[in-house]
């Protein structure tokens, strides 16, 4: 039952292949193929495939296991399946011959029979034999698979012949068959089934093969397979065909010729390749090796049937050939990439094609190795090829190597280079080439499109060069070049139209008629009309303008970034943060100090005399003060140390003051030279704030051998030093004292320095209960228009370098803190810096003392909002104009910034203002006395200002949501009792405005003339209608008429000769009994668009009362004076300085009115928009409800010389009309308006005008005939040679020679030696080169007729009116011919030397204009008091300048040039009384270097009257 159920098992046959085999000489060199079929059948993939199978053995071998002694292999098993799904099992067995590798002859076995007979058994026996794979097994049967042969025997059941095709190896294929025959005899006696199968047909003869096909032929049932057992082809089938001969039960196979099965095979080996080589593609990484992916790969189908089919070897070959690929690959991609990125580092490192063009590549290599980033942009490797290296993983090092660059690819993108450089540099020139044909192009509008312009360009070379893209790209560009000026110039016109837009209601939005006017008034702008193609973008920009006037803020700034709001937050956050943290380190326990470090400044051993004073008064350098011991440091250096600064600041001495003695003017003069020099270092190279803090202290040492009239000049010069240093003076105490200094000296001395380091501590750390020191006394609002070229510290330069800045109340980021001695008394000012937008709520809801309103000469805008601000300003308010710009020269080179400078001025000098300007090349403009006087002003006016305030019943309650001030204002000024310790660390203002010729003590006609400023400076006093009074402060104003020089007395020490003069003269006469001076009313006839600073303003004092109602007019008779139906008295003990409280009284009388109708300036231009939308308004009537203009002389301002009129002319020698005789002046006074009726007349002849003589001296040469001072050997006068000479030989290039005057006794003294000696060398003189100037144009002013003739006056003014300049000229030139020989030989000589002074006007700042309106008077010598003369001043003016100007045309033959700073000489109009009111071009002098402090006296500074 058991047997029942087993499974059968499948048949087993042994088949046994057979073929030629034996020995060398038997077979030839290689056998016929029966191991290889063997291995093929039984192992079938190509791994366990083996080729080589070899016969020759060792003896052990041969007796090993697998051989076991017998000439027969046991290859295995093979289970097959049938077409019919039966198994079988198929035991192949080998019939070969092995060969001894000793002898090479067979080795002798158990069976000892041939092997024929051998190959024919049918029966085989070989105990324990194992299984044969390969030839390697040999000896090494332990590292195989042992597998027994079954049983150890087998029967064979069919046989396989073998017989080679192929060529063979030393065999012929003859002997083969022969061979095959015998043996199928043989084979054929055991009845077995016998298939020949024909090997090696890869390698196939073919009529080997027909041969073998025929040898079976022969044989009956004899099938030849055709086979390959390297290609596996047909293996598996001859071993079929034979299973199936032994089992007849099995289907027939089909037997396929070699051909066709070998197609079949291949294909199928390619398909799998195919496969295989897919799989492998996704290996995408080339560092990827075989094992790794085999090991991922050995399971898919694809991978195993290509493996059983060509075997791992050839797997293992092919994915190292993608590998490959892989890597060459990734190469080629790195080498694109750095040949790709080659062209931009040569692009960085070769830019340059002037220095590359003619260059060979290995030359640029070495350029480019030089560079300096030629490292970020190439690789040196140490090994090369690069491609061979690691650098080729390396994918985040973007750098190229640098052997690349020897390749041709390198050096094609080299040339490449080249040629891109060029061809760009040919583009670019093109596109600009294109660009500027656009830019000529007028009729380009902005907005207007390309199509439009196209058509005017299509011939032009470059537009044909260029591409369309890049014409269109230029085009483009320049459009919006041209739209962004267009709009910025559009935004500019509004602002320069801010009237037309600040009388707004801004609580309310523009009604329709308000835009129509907008709308008429800018249409007429060529920049309204330029935006005419962007209408809605023009609009946009109106629209946004209005908004931004209803809600000015910060944020909505047009200027964005730029607005003055926010730059000035920024400034103040960062300056005033760093300023109170040094003065903090600085003054860190000075109140508990008990050293004092003193640095002691003397001439001639002062210094060291005052130190060993002190010294003698100390015990052990200790010195008791106030019930205190101080430790006294002490260090004297003498004025004349050149090592003045080193010694005065190091690291271990760090003077708490510096004590300055004198005892001579001269000793002084050197202190404030070296006090200057101190300052400057610590402003210039801010090298630390301790010195520009340093306290000084002026002590007066006693005069033991000196007259006792010194004494008061030099304490009243020390105290005029302390005034303008801001620091203590210390004086000489009453009593006599054997020696230079006492000890009260010394106590007062050292007190002030105690005093100057608390104060300074208290600045940074105020005591609140003491007093709140946040309160002000006055409240000031700088304003400056956003986007002005000027920066921020320009103009807070002057408060932010002053020690006493501080910052302000928390939350008040744009305000800052002045703490200044104005006056006696110290005052906190409050200084808030805002934009003109920010500042009108300020003007409408808050109290504010004054205004510093500041404006960029450079720009309209900036002015056309000052006008806008300033016209809503109450007139009550004082108001500092500022002009900014960068130089001085500016004003002569830039017709531009002089006509803003000029309006700045005249409107100041309307509302009288102060004006001033601010330098941004200059260091000067860092001093806070440019605002001085101002601040003093304001303080006058305090009181009248704030009850203005208080009483204007129409304020409206509503204020702005950020308070810039405390709302409540201060009814009271509040003073603080400081001593007079030095409060601004900076020097005396920059430019004194006191003129060389102005002496120290005034004679006593003069001295009514004068009075003191708030720091002790005198300046001149004119008698003029009160309301005039601010006009003559705030301006400069010439020189002083000074009387007839008195002859100095003998008994008299000199100490200086001109000093002593004027104090003689000082002591001798009474100052206050001074003539009485009435102005006249003006007259009825006077126009007022008569220029008001011609220069009849000198003599000819008539002035119209402005419509001032806080301002009254006086005399000096206790006269009641009438002025708008109000009456006040003039009483003659009232002071002058008690100016403000008589304005205050009239306060209440009418209330205050707004400065736009004070100024006909800003009503004319408010007015002039009303005038373009409303046509029958006239100007005289829109003027009627304004103040009547006071019409004054124009002057510049006090404090900045630099923006005085140059008109030198008016005063002292310059002008020969001009008398200091007292009655004279009333005379013509009451003539005046006599005179001004006749001048309606008109006059057929000149009249001659005859000059007072000016000298008090007889001479035989001065004022003589100029015919008599002549000779025709010597056409020139000696006098007029030798000053010319010395000019031009010293002074050509002083700065304002002529217009600067000289000192008045060095010209008399000039002219006297003259007179006494002809032959005398002025050189030897030791006078200044503007006092020779002044004798020079004093020489002709006292000729008894003018060098130009008056008989010519009237022909050179109608030949002036020449429209046409050359003919204008000629003209002129024929004019001159018809002089005096003689006049025409010195007028030519003069002219000429002019024009040379003119040549050098950047050095001296003279120009051709300037030296005209210093000399025409002189030369010309007018009728001043002529009214028909007044409306041709300019053209009298213009006609010398031109002179000047031409001089080369009209006296050398020379060509007409152009003037290198021309001013137009347009004729007057016919009828000048029609003239608007001309204004007049500020004339800005030369800058006074402080080269000197000089000083001055009062009045009576001897205390005799």
């Amino acid at each position: 039952m058991m047997a029942k159920n087993k499974e059968p098992r499948p048949p087993s046959y042994a088949v046994s292949v057979v073929g030629l085999s034996g020995t060398e000489k038997d077979k030839g060199n290689c056998g016929v193929g029966k191991s290889c079929l063997c291995n093929r059948f039984v192992r079938s993939k190509a791994d366990e495939y083996y080729p080589e199978h070899t016969s020759v053995l060792s003896t052990i071998d041969f007796g090993g296991r697998v051989v076991n002694n017998d000439h027969f292999l046991y290859w295995g098993d093979v289970t097959q399946s049938g077409e019919d799904g039966i198994e079988c099992r198929i035991h192949v067995i080998e019939q070969t011959e092995f060969i001894d590798d000793q002898t090479f002859l067979p080795h002798r076995s158990t069976n000892l029979q041939p092997y024929i007979k051998r190959a024919a058994a049918s029966k085989l026996q070989s105990a324990e034999k194992l299984m044969y794979i390969c030839t390697d097994q040999l000896g090494l049967e332990q590292d195989f698979e042992q597998k027994q042969m079954p049983e150890g025997k087998l029967n064979i059941d069919g046989f396989l012949l073998c017989i080679d095709v192929s060529q063979g190896c030393n065999r012929k294929f003859d002997d083969q068959l022969k061979f095959v025959n015998n043996l199928y005899i043989q084979l054929s006696k055991s009845k077995k089934p016998i298939i020949i199968a024909a090997t090696k047909c890869d390698e196939c003869v073919d009529h080997y093969l027909r041969e073998v096909q025929a040898f079976a032929s022969n044989k009956k049932n004899l099938v030849v397979v055709e086979t390959s057992a390297r290609f596996n082809v047909n293996v598996e089938t001859c071993f079929t065909a034979l299973v199936q001969m032994m089992d007849k039960t099995r289907g027939k196979p089909k037997i396929i010729p070699y051909l066709d099965a070998y197609k079949t095979q291949r294909q199928l080996v390619v398909t799998a390749t195919d496969k295989f080589e897919k799989l492998v593609q996704t290996v995408r990484d080339y560092h990827a090796t075989w094992k790794t992916v085999s090991n991922k790969l050995k399971n898919h189908h694809d991978y195993e049937e290509y493996i059983n089919l060509e075997g791992t070897k050839k797997a293992k070959n092919t994915f190292s050939k993608h590998i490959e690929q892989l890597k060459q690959e990734h190469i080629r991609k790195r080498k694109e990439e750095y040949i790709n990125a080659l062209p931009r580092a040569l692009n960085t490192l070769l830019s340059n094609l002037d220095e590359i063009e003619l260059l060979s590549w290995s030359e640029a290599l070495k350029v480019m190795e030089k560079r300096p980033d030629f490292q970020s942009y190439f690789v040196v490797l140490e090994k090369i090829p690069w491609d061979e290296t690691d650098h080729i993983d390396k994918v985040n090092d973007r750098r190229i190597p640098f052997d690349l660059l020897s390749t041709l690819e390198a050096e094609k993108v080299y040339q490449n280079h080249v040629q891109h450089l060029i061809s760009e540099k040919r583009r670019v020139e093109m596109k600009e080439k294109f660009k500027k044909t656009l830019e000529k192009i007028q009729f380009i509008s902005p907005g207007q499109p390309w199509e439009e312009v196209i058509c005017f360009v299509v011939e032009d070379e470059a537009f044909k060069y260029i591409t369309d893209a890049d014409s269109k790209e230029v085009y483009g560009r320049h459009q919006r070049e041209i739209v962004e000026k267009a709009k910025e110039e559009f935004q500019e016109m509004l602002f320069e139209h801010s009237e037309l837009f600040y009388d707004l209601d801004l609580n309310a939005t523009p009604s329709t008629d308000k835009m129509s006017e907008i709308h008429a008034v800018l249409s007429e702008e060529p920049r309204y009309k330029a935006l005419q193609k962007l209408a809605p973008d023009r609009e946009s920009l109106l629209l946004k303008h209005i908004g931004f006037v209803y809600h000015p803020t910060k944020e909505t700034c047009l200027s964005g970034q730029n607005c003055m709001d926010i730059k000035v937050e920024e400034l103040l956050a960062n300056s005033l943060l760093q300023l109170d943290h040094g003065r903090s380190n600085l003054y860190h326990d000075s109140a508990n100090i008990d050293k004092i470090n003193l640095f002691i400044l003397g001439k001639d051993g002062l210094a060291q005399e005052l130190a060993n004073e002190i010294r003698t008064q100390s015990t052990d350098d200790e010195y008791a003060l106030d019930g205190k011991i101080y430790e006294l440091d002490l260090r004297p250096v003498d004025a004349k140390s050149p090592y003045l600064l080193t010694q005065l600041w190091t690291s271990a001495f760090k003077p708490h003051g510096c004590f300055c003695v004198f005892n001579s003017i001269e000793s002084l003069t050197f202190i404030g030279e070296c006090i200057a020099k101190i300052r400057a270092e610590a402003s210039q190279i801010r090298r630390d704030k301790y010195m520009a803090n340093l306290s000084f202290t002026l002590i007066l040492a006693n005069q033991r051998d000196s007259v006792s009239k010194n004494l008061p000049i030099l304490r009243h010069q020390g105290q005029q030093l302390a005034n303008k240093l801001q620091c203590p003076f210390v004086d000489v105490p009453a009593g006599t004292y054997p020696r230079k200094f006492n000890e009260a000296q010394i106590k007062q001395a050292l007190r002030g320095v105690l005093e100057a380091v608390k104060h300074n501590f208290d600045v940074v750390s105020p005591v609140p209960t003491i007093k709140d020191l946040s309160e002000a006394d006055l409240r000031i609002v700088m304003c400056a228009m956003c986007g002005d070229p000027f920066s921020v510290d320009l103009i807070l330069s002057p408060f932010l370098d002053s020690h006493s800045c501080s910052a302000a109340q928390a939350g008040q980021n744009n305000s800052l803190m002045l703490d200044k001695i104005i006056g006696e008394k110290r005052r906190r000012i409050q200084i808030t810096i805002l934009s003109y937008h920010s500042s009108i709520g300020v003007r409408k809801d808050e109290l504010v003392h004054g205004y510093i309103l500041v404006y960029s000469a450079k720009r309209k805008a900036s002015m056309g909002m000052l006008r806008a601000f300033l016209s809503e300003v109450q007139d009550t308010i004082p108001v500092q104009l500022v002009a900014v710009t960068d130089s001085q020269a500016d004003f002569f080179e830039n017709e531009a910034i002089k006509e803003l400078m000029t309006e700045g001025e005249h409107i100041a000098t309307e509302i009288t203002a102060k004006f001033t300007a601010l330098y941004s090349l200059s260091q000067y403009h860092r001093q806070t006395e440019v605002f001085t006087l101002f601040f003093s002003d304001v303080l006058e006016k305090k009181n009248m200002i704030e009850s203005s305030y208080m009483s204007d019943s129409t304020r409206e309650s509503t204020h702005t949501s950020e308070d810039v001030f405390p709302r409540s204002p201060r009814g009271g000024s509040l003073d603080y009792n400081y001593p007079d310790s030095e409060d601004d660390a900076e020097g005396p203002p920059p430019y004194s405005p006191i003129g060389d010729d102005v002496r120290l003590l005034p004679a006593p006609s003069d001295r009514s003339k004068y009075r003191l400023d708030l720091e002790g400076n005198e300046y001149p006093v004119h008698s003029t209608p009160i309301n005039c009074h601010d006009h003559e402060r705030n301006h400069k104003v010439p020189p002083p008429i000074k009387p007839k020089p008195l002859v100095p007395r003998t008994n008299v020490k000199k100490l200086d000769p001109n000093l002593l003069k004027t104090i003689e003269a000082g002591i001798g006469k009474n100052p206050r009994k001074q003539p009485s001076r009435v102005t006249a009313a003006p007259p009825e006839d006077t126009d007022p668009s008569d220029n008001y600073a011609e220069p009849i303003d000198t003599i000819y004092k008539h002035k119209g009362f402005a419509d001032d109602i806080y301002a009254v007019p006086e005399d000096s008779q206790n006269r009641i004076i009438k002025v708008q139906n109000s009456i006040v008295i003039n009483t003659q003990g009232e002071e002058e300085n008690g100016f403000s409280d008589r304005v205050s009284k009239s306060h209440g009388e009418r209330r205050p009115s707004k400065y736009k109708y004070k100024s006909k300036t800003l009503f004319s231009k408010a007015k002039s928009y009303y005038r373009r939308t409303h046509s029958d308004a006239s100007d005289d009537e829109a003027f009627t409800t304004s103040k009547t203009k006071w019409k004054g002389r124009h002057r510049g301002s006090e404090e900045d010389p630099l923006l005085s009129p140059v008109e030198t002319w008016k005063g002292g020698i310059d002008n020969p009309a001009i008398t200091s005789d007292q009655e004279l002046d009333d005379k013509k006074m009451k003539k005046k308006p006599h005179k001004v009726k006749e001048d309606k007349k008109p006059k057929k002849k000149t009249k001659t005008f005859n000059p007072p003589i000016r000298r008090n001296w007889e001479s035989n040469y001065f004022g003589m005939p100029l015919q008599d001072l002549v000779t025709p050997e010597k056409p020139i006068p000696l006098f007029v040679e030798k000053c010319v000479q010395f000019i031009e030989d010293t002074g050509l290039c002083t700065e304002g020679l002529y217009r600067v005057s000289g000192n008045k006794t060095d010209q008399d003294n000039i002219q006297k030696q003259f007179d006494q000696d002809h032959n005398i060398s002025l050189e030897s003189m030791g006078v200044t080169v503007n006092a020779v100037a002044g004798a020079l144009k004093a020489f002709f002013a006292d000729l008894p007729d003018p060098l130009v003739p008056y008989s010519l006056h009237q022909e050179l003014l109608e030949t002036s009116k020449i429209m046409d300049k050359t003919e204008r000229l000629h003209e002129l030139k024929e004019i001159v011919k018809k002089f005096h020989p003689v006049n025409y030989d010195v007028f030519r000589y003069i002219i000429t030397h002019l024009n040379r002074v003119s040549q050098q006007y950047k050095t001296n700042f003279m120009t051709a204009d300037n030296l005209s309106i210093c000399f025409w008077p002189t030369l010309m010598r007018p009728d001043f008091e002529n009214r028909e003369f007044l409306s041709t001043t300019k053209i009298h003016q213009s006609v010398i300048e031109t002179f000047i100007q031409q001089c080369q045309f009209f006296f050398y033959n020379g060509e007409i040039v152009e003037a290198p700073n021309p001013v137009a000489c347009q004729p007057p109009p016919s009828n000048p009384v029609q003239m608007v009111e001309p204004m007049v071009p500020l004339q800005l002098p030369p800058p006074l270097q402080p080269q000197l402090i000089q000083s001055q006296l009062p009045a009576d500074p001897l205390g005799i009257i």
